[in-house]
């Protein structure tokens, strides 16, 4: 076994023999093929989530494109490609038992050329313009929800890697992943809003309204797209132990664990997305009277939105982190906590016009976010783990093929509960598009500019009862976790071992 271990075996890119947890076969081989693994992987899904939040951009300068859409509208265009994402998360997550880790992400590598080129060559371009606003609004969202296909990425990406890696090194490996993909968010609304305004004059783009040049966002993506593609093709393996069959999805979703997981997900990374997703346009709708007195900020900054998914991702790994050294439960508990606090004090810089107070307070709902995401996905393998050990002790199954069996369970749930996580981003647009109609048309009915801009202006709090609904949800994720992981004399009984600090 020491010989097998030392060396795994190949097919093409398929690695047969593969065993983590053997310390030897880690440190003289395995290590490096994870870490090779990993980086391609990253590479990919940073691209997919830079393409996921691309109009997130798009839409608060379709005005400056000539493209005039209501504050409700602007949010259903940024909110299809959340729900597009959502959805292919599960069939992402399958494609990896499919198709295997290498193959599948140079596959869902290269789709991300298709919202690029129609970012590229279909909403900049004459015809567009000359359509009625109906038409407009259609072909916009159908542009825009082919940006989902970035979303899916990260389902199968984790679902990928959480193979290569042992019990003890899951957490940090998984939030170096998914914080490499969050990135992408923060890098594209950096990067874009420079872009796209390649070769317009200073002066100009001064301006409240100005010269853009969205083609140069799809341009930007594609020569790295068609790299990832060859990267993924050229140097990533795919595990024989990742091919799991339907039944592990099947067993997975007749799990309790699976769905309470899954629950939790929405209020970490429905959060991160969600708000990653809203915040230039919230923002801009907000404090307007910011913006106007910093050109720089609103124009080359986008309004600063960036900042929240830039340190929303580097917290993911410290969760992670936290997660291997005092329990993933305890770290999630602490971070809805903080996220309900914290959304409070935002509901008061909107009410003070504090635009400081309300920025600072969400870049610290970001913080807790990432690092909750890290939290909650270190809690899954761990977990389905401790479930593992609990059948094979009471059928006296075989404990290795049992453990198989249970990752692979544990893999479909990071895919499961990736999807209804994602979800919750959607569900957050939904809540602040709802809260904007009443704005929405007061402005519609204003007649002038200027008149119009002062109704929006009187009417910046309309994001209050939305962000009350956010503070009500974070304290019930709160008690979900301490009732469910915490409570010892309800975890141990249920499923043991999960009240321990691991967890």
């Amino acid at each position: 076994m020491a010989a097998v271990s030392a060396a795994p075996s190949r097919r093409g890119r398929w690695i047969d023999d593969w065993e983590p947890e053997n310390e030897e076969f880690w440190e003289s081989t395995g290590k490096r093929i994870a870490r090779k693994n990993l980086a391609f992987s990253i590479f990919a899904e940073h691209l997919g989530f830079s393409i996921w939040v691309i109009w997130t951009i798009v839409v608060i300068n379709l005005g400056n494109a000539g493209l005039t859409l209501s504050l409700s509208e602007q949010f259903i265009l940024i909110a299809v490609p959340n729900l597009i994402g959502s959805f292919l998360r599960i069939p992402y997550t399958f494609a990896v038992p499919y198709f295997g880790g290498r193959a599948w992400t140079a596959i869902s590598a290269s789709l991300l050329l298709i919202p690029v080129a129609l970012l590229a060559f279909v909403v900049p371009s004459g015809w567009l313009a000359a359509q009625s606003p109906d038409t407009q609004l259609w072909v916009l969202l159908v542009c825009a929800a082919t940006a989902g296909f970035g979303g899916g990425n990260f389902s199968s990406s984790m679902s990928n890697i959480s193979f290569f890696y042992p019990e003890g090194k899951k957490g940090l490996a998984l939030g170096l992943n998914a914080a490499g993909g969050n990135l992408g968010v923060a890098v594209a609304q950096l990067l874009v809003p420079l872009v796209i305004i390649i070769g317009v004059s200073g002066a100009a783009v001064s301006a409240p309204v100005h010269e853009v040049n969205l083609q140069y966002a799809g341009y930007l993506f594609m020569p790295f797209i068609a790299l990832a593609v060859f990267c993924a093709w050229r140097y990533m393996d795919s595990l024989t132990q990742a091919k799991a069959d339907k039944s592990s999805y099947v067993k997975a979703l007749t799990e309790p664990q699976t769905w309470v997981m899954s629950l939790l997900y929405i209020g970490t990374f429905g959060s991160f997305i969600g708000y990653s997703f809203a915040l230039p346009l919230l923002i801009k709708n907000t404090f307007p009277e910011f913006l106007a007195a910093n050109p720089f900020i609103a124009t080359y900054l986008a309004g600063l939105g960036f900042v929240g998914a830039l340190i929303g991702s580097v917290a993911r790994p410290l969760g992670g982190w936290l997660s291997d050294r005092w329990g993933g439960a305890r770290v999630t508990l602490a971070c809805f906590v903080g996220m309900a606090v914290f959304t409070g004090v935002a509901i008061v810089g909107v009410n003070t016009r504090d635009f400081a107070l309300f920025f600072g307070s969400f870049m610290v709902i970001f913080v807790l976010s990432g690092a909750g995401n890290g939290s909650t996905y270190r809690m899954i393998p761990s977990i389905f783990g401790a479930l593992g050990r609990k059948e094979a002790a009471e059928q006296g199954l075989d404990r290795k093929a049992t453990t198989v069996e249970f990752k692979r369970r544990a893999a479909a749930v990071i895919g499961i509960a990736g999807a209804i996580g994602a979800f919750g981003g959607f569900l957050i647009q939904v809540a602040l598009r709802q809260a904007s109609l009443g704005v929405s048309a007061a402005v519609t009915a204003a007649e002038g500019t200027a008149a119009k801009a002062q109704v929006a202006f009187e009417q910046s709090d309309w994001s209050v009862p939305a962000l009350w609904l956010f503070f009500g949800a974070y304290v019930v994720f709160a008690g979900m976790t301490w009732f469910f992981y915490l409570r010892r004399s309800f975890a141990t009984k249920r499923v043991p071992s999960l009240a321990s600090a691991s967890i």
